[in-house]
């Protein structure tokens, strides 16, 4: 069976968001306490709108995390990292899905 890019990322945040809730068995992740989700953003060189709508974050979310007024949860940490460290794969799934 051939693995596409989406089922890689899939099993690979639900990976990070088992070890981030304390399942460390096979699991070789690291999530990060804290992410800057504005230098994520502006790394990728997106506004916000373009930011939310490409990852499907609620814009109104995006801005609290951005601003601090909120953080982001263990899985969504994982999620953005992905998205900084191999953003073509997940622009990749994300359109094939």
């Amino acid at each position: 069976m051939t693995r596409t890019a989406f089922n890689q990322i899939m099993e690979g945040l639900q990976a990070a968001v088992r070890y981030a809730e304390g399942d460390e068995a096979g699991a070789v992740v690291h999530v990060p306490e804290t992410i800057d989700v504005r230098g994520v953003r502006k790394t990728l060189k997106l506004s916000q709108e373009q930011f939310a709508a490409r990852y499907n974050i609620g814009l109104a979310r995006l801005r609290d995390w951005e601003q601090g007024r909120s953080w982001p949860d263990s899985a969504m940490r994982a999620y953005l990292t992905v998205i900084l460290k191999e953003h073509e794969a997940v622009d990749r799934a994300l359109r094939a899905a």
